[in-house]
């Protein structure tokens, strides 16, 4: 009976200590979830990958975050995409509209959008702009690039932790958030779709403190 006890005792103990292990002292619960959790906790540089798209000549990723001293807000995408990727542009467009409201309104918010393409053998800059044009986008907020290279983009996905499966029919299944980079091109934090408006006002927080 004691041996019995003290066996139940010590599985729900080692079980606890297992479960809290895995979900960073019950924080988190996913994959996703720790994704941000350690995001938080600790940035992540990007690494030095070059990207073009409209109106962006080649250049390296963090020398792009780097321009103008702001912060950027960024989504992952490809334009064949017809299901969650319209979400994401969706959601950009009531950003930019933010955006430029706080510039209408004479407010010095230095954020910006930036849409990158993981389908960079497909997603050209010409293709880019007319996907960039159907959205509305304005490229003093907005702007698209892709990774041309396709080992520099895989580079990239893995770094910021961006899920790209092919689905054998030319399209892909991802995971989609806002990623707040910061002007030293490191990631700071990642919000779900559901926290477009956090996501913005953590931006917002964030250029408004690099400026003092």
């Amino acid at each position: 009976m004691l041996r019995t006890a003290f066996l139940v005792s010590f599985l729900a103990l080692a079980g606890y200590a297992s479960g809290s292990w895995l979900t960073h002292d019950f924080h988190i619960w996913t994959a996703e979830g720790a994704r941000r959790l350690e995001v938080a906790q600790q940035p992540v540089p990007v690494p030095s990958v070059s990207v073009e798209g409209p109106g962006i000549a080649a250049q390296t990723l963090p020398a792009l975050l780097a321009q103008g001293g702001g912060v950027t807000l960024v989504d992952f995408f490809y334009t064949r995409c017809k299901t969650v990727c319209l979400s994401l542009g969706s959601s950009f467009q009531q950003l930019q509209v933010a955006l430029e409201a706080d510039r209408d309104a004479g407010a010095r918010v230095d954020v910006r959008l930036l849409s990158i393409s993981f389908d960079g053998a497909h997603d050209s800059p010409n293709i880019l702009q007319a996907y960039a044009s159907t959205m509305q986008s304005d490229p003093v907020v907005w702007n698209w690039v892709r990774v041309p290279d396709a080992a520099e983009q895989q580079s990239l996905l893995q770094r910021l932790a961006v899920v790209v499966v092919p689905d054998g029919r030319g399209d892909f299944e991802h995971n989609a958030a806002f990623l707040v980079l910061d002007t030293r091109g490191r990631l700071v934090r990642v919000f779900d779709l559901a926290e477009q408006q956090l996501a913005l006002d953590f931006a917002r927080h964030l250029a408004q403190r690099g400026a003092l």
